[in-house]
């Protein structure tokens, strides 16, 4: 079954939740990203991206000068040029939405600068242009250039679809064949692939666009060849003397996802955003290619994250040993990583697998991770991000704990490894192609996601508006219009989000009749103008506990309205987060608890307070036999995404029981 989601240009937003964030990523992240990229932004580590790029273009093409010392040298990490790209395709995804010519100029103006510096043969990665051409290639492994090549493809071809403009796409297409003259099963060729994947979904992409199966047989080496035997990374190592820094760790070379084949790969195992952007290439190839063997893995890793290693926010990559999975039920909330990156892995993943064929999960875990571990990593201006997302914030311990050396208590303006934030505006840019998709094949068409906005597509032969009123994620009512000049005859798909308990849904005002499939209320009839669906999803404030196996939140619970997940500030509850007790979930009386949607408070947002208690501080024995005192306290909780937006402090998500 092949279901394809429709692209920004059919979909337009109109919400009052997400449009604050595309605003934002206009009017600020994409503006503070270009000049953290040129090295304007004071106090933040410096980029050197856009630098890298004028310095490979002037030794690529002597007579240029764009004033930089052709002695400094390259900056930053090898995966810099990475940054720009990621940078360039959110900005591209934003122009659909909101046309700018001075930032399309901007634009073209730094295409000019990476295309200048573009070998004759293709190849463009600046880390090796300036350091040494004759090393391109050496080290797949941990070099990057796959990495950039990956995203480079992602920024060429959504720059090409917002604009039409192929100066980029068509450079890229030429390092893709560069690529592909190097590397394959060919005698005389590389036997390798990407030591951090994206380049398999890339060019799964491009094939789509270009139908050209050269793509389409690329991304299908690098994902049949990774972790075969002999193996290529082991053999680079010996070859080329490189170093691996994992030779000592239980990682080894499933860091990679490459210590056996993918087809043999049931576990999420190693760093976290590259096994995600595999498992993404492998739904798109065992998509197109109808791979059994490629899908079953797919669908066991799938298990395996979203029930065993997936954080209540969506976050994953549970270790900062690697930045990756560790082991099944292994959630601690304050050493976590949760890289920002990581979660934005996972909504692709999602996507694509509900791409292959939908279920209520994938649509269930996209707005899990969009409504909380994404979010969370940009503040509510714009203009500082967290790499790492816990869960459980002592700042004392992040400055004196060694093992917490990785979190931080308040969001970053740049980091040195800066991916994670116009990773965030990308993403963020592309939310509408999220929201629905089509099946010719079955003449269904999804709703996956539910925001505020209107599509335009054809279906089954005919032109139709679908234009979608919420005010969702605060309540649970939406309403959805179809608008059409002649009847159309096709399935209609609504997600039943899988925590919702109840739910009501009417058409033209009257109850009707649906059948449920995979987690999808489908109504089945001829469509006609005007008609009208109303969907009502109750979303009462909702208290949720762990898997007994997950040690870390064992007499702990959760609080949950609808999608967002809930926690508790310093700055609201006070000091020692850890003294308060909100009860067991069945004797926390529900009369009294309160909901009020406060607008001037970051940035309109529902705050929940409940009744709790609070341990009393007067023991002075560090230990002792004495019984628990108790005092009323009154717990305030906001949704997780907006924490650290206020004066640093502590925070929690899993709250003591008693």
């Amino acid at each position: 079954m092949n279901t394809h989601f429709f692209d920004l240009k059919n979909v337009t937003v109109s919400d009052s939740f997400w449009n604050p964030f595309l605003e934002r990523v206009k009017n600020s992240v994409i503006p503070f990203q270009w000049e953290a990229l040129n090295d304007r932004v004071p106090g933040a580590d410096p980029s050197y991206s856009m630098r890298n790029f004028k310095l490979a273009a002037q030794i690529t093409h002597p007579e240029l000068d764009y004033g930089i010392p052709k002695d400094i040298g390259h900056g930053g990490t090898m995966w810099q040029d990475s940054d720009f790209a990621k940078w360039l395709e959110a900005a591209a995804y934003s122009l659909v939405w909101y046309p700018d010519p001075s930032l399309e100029k901007t634009i073209d103006e730094a295409i000019d600068i990476v295309c200048n510096a573009q070998q004759s043969d293709g190849y463009l990665d600046t880390f090796y242009i300036i350091k040494g051409l004759e090393n391109r290639f050496t080290n797949l492994k941990d070099n990057h250039e796959l990495y950039c090549f990956g995203h480079f493809l992602e920024a060429a071809i959504a720059y090409f679809e917002s604009t039409g403009k192929r100066k980029l796409l068509d450079a890229i297409i030429r390092y893709a064949d560069c690529v592909d003259s190097c590397i394959g099963a060919e005698e005389g060729k590389l036997k390798g692939y990407p030591g951090h994947e994206i380049a398999e979904m890339a060019l799964v992409r491009l094939y789509e666009i270009t139908g050209e199966e050269k793509h389409l047989n690329l991304a299908r080496y690098f994902i049949d060849q990774r972790g075969q035997s002999p193996l290529y990374f082991e053999e680079e190592v010996k070859r080329n003397n490189n170093s691996f820094h994992w030779r000592n760790s239980h990682l080894k070379y499933q860091y990679y996802q490459a210590g056996r084949p993918v087809r043999e790969q049931f576990v999420a195992e190693g760093h976290a955003v590259r096994a995600t952007y595999l498992y993404s290439g492998m739904a798109d190839l065992a998509r197109h290619e109808k791979d059994a063997g490629l899908l079953n893995a797919c669908n066991k890793i799938w298990d395996n994250i979203i029930n065993k290693q997936l954080y209540i926010t969506g976050g994953i990559g549970q270790s900062s040993h690697g930045e990756s999975f560790s082991y099944d039920y292994d959630l601690p909330n304050d050493t976590v990583y949760a890289e920002t990156c990581a979660s934005i892995g996972l909504a692709f993943f999602a996507r694509r697998m509900a791409a292959i064929a939908p279920n209520n999960t994938h649509g269930d875990i996209m707005e899990k991770t969009l409504y909380n571990g994404v979010i969370s990593g940009m503040s509510l201006d714009g203009q500082a991000f967290f790499y790492v997302n816990p869960l459980e914030i002592l700042p004392l311990a992040c400055e004196k704990d060694n093992r917490m050396r990785h979190v931080k208590p308040t969001r970053q303006k740049w980091f040195g490894c800066a991916c994670c934030p116009p990773n965030l505006a990308r993403l963020i840019a592309s939310l509408g192609s999220y929201f629905h998709s089509y099946n010719a094949e079955l003449n269904t068409l999804y709703t996956h996601l539910y925001a505020g906005n209107d599509l335009q597509s054809r279906v089954n032969g005919g032109e139709l508006s679908i234009k979608t009123i919420t005010e969702y994620p605060w309540k649970g009512d939406i309403d959805i219009s179809f608008y059409m000049k002649e009847s159309i005859k096709f399935n209609y798909a609504l997600r039943i989000p899988s925590w919702c308990k109840n739910y009501s849904l009417k058409l033209n005002d009257a109850i009707v009749n649906f059948r449920m499939e995979s987690g999808f209320a489908i109504l089945d009839r001829e469509w006609v103008n005007g008609d009208r669906i109303s969907l009502n999803l109750d979303m009462p404030v909702e208290f949720v506990k762990s898997n007994p196996s997950v040690r870390a939140n064992i007499g702990k619970i959760a609080v949950m309205k609808g999608p967002i997940v809930y926690c508790l500030e310093e700055e609201d509850n006070g000091k020692e987060l850890f003294r308060l007790s909100a009860g067991k979930p069945e004797n926390i009386a529900k009369a009294k608890i309160k909901v009020n949607f406060q607008k001037d408070f970051l940035e309109g947002v529902n705050v929940i307070t409940i009744p709790g208690k609070r341990l009393s501080s007067s023991e002075e024995n560090l230990y002792s036999t004495d019984k628990d005192q108790w005092e009323d306290k009154e717990l305030k909780f906001i949704p997780y995404y907006a924490w650290a937006n206020r004066k640093p402090g502590e925070m929690t998500v899993w709250i003591n029981g008693f």
